[in-house]
């Protein structure tokens, strides 16, 4: 635990000494350089390696912030510090406008896009007059703190890898949160945050605003630290060389950053040197090495050097009491039997084929009403529809007397309606708390600003109080700190559970829930639904398993073909001939 706590002290007495060693210039520029390339890497471990976004493009918001410095203190005279926010203010106009063209794209799309706004952005400053085309602006002056020459040796270093650590610790705080539990979860689709009330296309914008802003800030540094500035290090080239940095140090860790652009820098400039050498003329021919390096990194260790340290170090201990924390405001629940949801003529249809075909049926408060039928009767899809993941072609869903019928999956949540998955949908890398924490997202307040400030530290108490509470709540307490990812599907299949309950539901939706489960766990699965009907829960179970469904529901449902066969109690539907012979088989 110590490494853990104490590396960011150990990190910073090393930058110290550093500064007031007698090592030679040429070190100092060097770290300066690394210091800045840090920061564009800092941006895409969270564009990339926490939401999954890639882009090629972070080299044209470094291109913003240089030449907006250059360009107003060349013309204007304003303060190098004014130009700074001025420089902020621009990248954020064309940040968000990127953002709102490129980032509903998936695929290959999001790539491809920011590689043209990479490409459009230098061909623009190399042809601008006003920017002095590709021979680019030139006397930019030096940075001046409080009346003291920062220059471009030991001081500027100083002011850069402040800069550096202040944004790494921000950002690890930012990862420690409501807000940054919410952005891990956009990795692997948004289906599971939406479902849990996360505005996925909200945090992706704040995610690409965030780096977006550390790479105009090292632009900013750039400028005043080169005095010059021209296209040539704002071009597609640069903009992979900093993904290429990030993958190397580790693409998903916060001090990964650091380390591959440390790496790589050094590298660059060794190899510069050995490689003429060696082969006895001159080329670019650590271009061909770097190719090499990522090749083997991608085969051998995918997820970077950085995670090669991360799995040798401890896991943090979280000390808290949460105890003392303030209980999270809670919903007015249900009275008992009280109507919950009212599914009225649902109907879905993808061109000629109907899906489902005007499905009716209620849920009452305490009540477990079983979905059942063969595959392809169009159970999952009646799901979707109810909670917000396809749209309706026709009908209505009212949950609580309210139509929500053609809402999204997240205002459907708030409402008060939680779901499982079908396939068990999680973020492995993050404990079980902290998955689980990720359900009680709407409950939260706190945003990106609070979090790297730690502001948020009392609201994030009241989160992990109520994940622990729901997780003691269906017998999972012992996982609390279990990283998800070295779960068995039975206790993945809980917590699941336990995230879904964290919303505070008023009706609890179970996509096969038992779905390879083994024997005991499918009791521990049937004690969990008993115990949560008998607290008032409404349950809406869609499962394959019928000696679960019979043990365990009220009420059952039963498609055919998208339409439904009949309904009434499992007593009811085990005596149905038309149900015996279609599904359940004549000996059941």
């Amino acid at each position: 635990m110590l490494a853990r706590r104490y590396g960011i002290w150990v990190l910073v007495v090393v930058l110290i000494l550093v500064a007031v060693l007698p090592l030679p210039d040429f070190w100092i520029t060097q770290l300066n350089y690394i210091g800045l390339y840090s920061l564009v890497c800092l941006g895409l471990v969270l564009l990339t390696g926490v939401a999954g976004l890639t882009s090629f493009g972070q080299a044209a918001f470094v291109g913003i912030g240089a030449y907006s410095t250059a360009w107003l203190t060349l013309n204007t005279g304003l303060s190098p510090w004014i130009t700074l926010l001025i420089g902020i203010g621009l990248t954020t106009l064309c940040a968000l406008l990127l953002a709102w063209l490129t980032l509903r794209m998936s695929g290959h799309y999001l790539p491809l896009a920011t590689m043209a706004w990479g490409l459009s952005l230098y061909y623009l400053m190399g042809n601008l007059d006003a920017l002095g085309k590709y021979d680019g602006l030139l006397g930019v002056e030096g940075l001046t703190l409080f009346g003291w020459e920062v220059g471009q040796g030991r001081g500027f270093y100083a002011l850069t890898w402040a800069v550096v650590l202040a944004a790494a610790l921000a950002i690890t705080h930012l990862l420690d949160s409501r807000a940054g539990r919410a952005m891990r979860s956009l990795r692997n689709g948004t289906h599971m945050a939406e479902a849990m009330g996360v505005n996925t296309l909200r945090y992706k914008i704040m995610i690409f605003l965030l780096a977006a802003i550390l790479a105009s800030v090292s632009g900013w540094l750039f400028a005043h630290l080169q005095r010059s500035v021209n296209p040539s290090p704002f071009g597609l080239k640069m903009g992979i060389e900093y993904l290429f940095m990030s993958v190397v140090g580790g693409v998903g860790y916060v001090w990964g950053a650091l380390a591959g652009a440390l790496l790589t820098k050094l590298l660059e400039d060794q190899l510069q040197v050995l490689l003429p050498q060696l082969l006895g003329t001159s080329g670019s021919y650590e271009i061909i090495v770097f190719g090499l390096i990522l090749v083997l990194m991608l085969k051998y260790l995918p997820d970077g050097l950085w995670s090669f340290v991360e799995k040798r170090l401890p896991r943090p201990d979280r000390k808290v009491d949460w105890s003392v924390a303030a209980p999270l405001a809670e919903r007015v629940k249900p009275a008992r039997d009280e109507l919950v949801l009212d599914v009225r003529k649902l109907r879905k249809q993808f061109g000629g084929l109907v899906a489902v075909n005007d499905i009716d049926f209620q849920i009452r408060a305490g009540q477990i009403v079983g979905l059942i039928g063969p595959n392809g009767a169009g159970k999952s899809t009646t799901f979707n529809l109810i909670t917000g993941v396809l749209s309706l072609s026709s009908g209505s869903v009212l949950f609580r007397g309210k139509e929500i019928g053609g809402l999204r999956s997240r205002d459907i949540a708030a409402r008060g309606m939680s779901r499982t998955f079908q396939h068990v949908k999680m973020i492995p890398e993050m404990t079980v708390l902290e998955n689980v924490a990720l359900g009680s997202h709407l409950r939260g307040s706190k945003g990106m600003a609070s979090a790297m400030l730690r502001f948020n530290r009392e609201e994030e108490k009241q989160l992990f109080r109520e994940a622990q509470r729901q997780l003691e709540r269906i017998g999972m307490g012992a996982y609390l700190h279990e990283q998800a990812g070295n779960l068995a599907m039975g206790p993945q299949r809980l917590m699941e559970i336990a995230r879904a309950l964290c919303s505070d539901p008023a009706l609890l939706l179970l996509d096969e829930p038992a779905a390879g489960l083994r024997h005991k766990e499918k009791q521990a699965l049937a004690d969990v639904l008993r115990q949560l009907r008998a607290e008032g829960m409404s349950i809406l179970l869609v499962e394959h398993d019928m000696d679960l469904v019979m043990d365990v529901c009220d009420h059952l449902v039963v498609m055919e073909f998208g339409a439904r066969l009949t309904d009434g109690t499992p007593e009811q539907i085990q005596q149905s001939p038309k149900v015996r012979a279609a599904y359940l088989g004549t000996d059941f």
